[in-house]
């Protein structure tokens, strides 16, 4: 498995190889120390994982991931010492698979790494076909087709996951800690910003009205439900 690092930092890149090839030897290590160098490496080496900083010298990590989504949906990992929740968000929404805030454990990089993979490559966690019809949405469980009026509705693996498991349970309130150790993890318990910002992508694909949802709706403070509709 190839992995891209970038970071500005040598000590940080030599620190992440190191470790990885301790801890996980059978991965490759492409470093960039600058966002045009990663886009360059990108595109010659398709790598399987992306570690990427935020403050680069060049164009910021926010910048290489919407190039990289432009191109791809490997999963980016970001790693930064600004830990504020808007940097995160901001990451998030951009196409990051994940954000972690620097000092961190090699031990619990390599668990996020594993956990992203895992998502990647299992997408779809419902077994058995099936459809789900509710008003003009129309779900195909057993091809993973989503259609809204008739017309495809592109979703990523994680947005299907979750909207899988609210329309698996229409009508019934799922837990934030419930969607998101189905649909992320374990390791995810608490990350409430994942949980928010991904409803909030599903409802601008899928809500008449985004900003006032029919479709999924919030219990405060508790996590979300979907609504049946009737037919059209």
């Amino acid at each position: 498995m190839k992995i891209l690092i970038v970071d500005d930092d040598p000590d940080v890149v030599e620190a992440i190889t190191l470790s990885f090839g301790l801890h996980w030897p059978e991965s490759t290590i492409l470093p960039a120390h600058d966002g045009r160098a990663a886009l360059r490496v990108f595109d010659r080496e398709r790598p399987d994982v992306v570690l990427l900083d935020i403050g680069l010298p060049d164009i910021d990590g926010f910048d290489v991931t919407r190039h990289i989504r432009e191109r791809s949906d490997v999963p980016i990992l970001m790693i930064s010492a600004r830990g504020e929740e808007i940097d995160k968000v901001r990451g998030l929404e951009l196409g990051a698979d994940d954000y972690v805030t620097k000092p961190f454990g090699y031990l619990e990089l390599s668990a996020r790494i594993r956990a992203v993979l895992r998502r990647m490559q299992s997408p779809m966690p419902l077994a058995g076909g099936g459809v789900f019809r509710s008003g003009p949405l129309l779900i195909n469980y057993a091809s993973h087709e989503v259609t809204l009026r008739g017309k495809p509705v592109k979703l990523t693996p994680i947005e299907y996951k979750l909207l899988c498991q609210l329309t698996r349970n229409t009508g019934q309130v799922l837990l934030h800690d419930q969607l998101l150790t189905r649909v992320w993890g374990p390791e995810y318990r608490g990350e409430l910003d994942y949980l928010r910002i991904y409803v909030r992508r599903l409802r601008e694909k899928l809500e008449d009205m985004p900003q006032t949802p029919t479709r999924i709706l919030t219990e405060r403070g508790t996590g979300y439900r979907y609504v049946q509709e009737d037919a059209p």
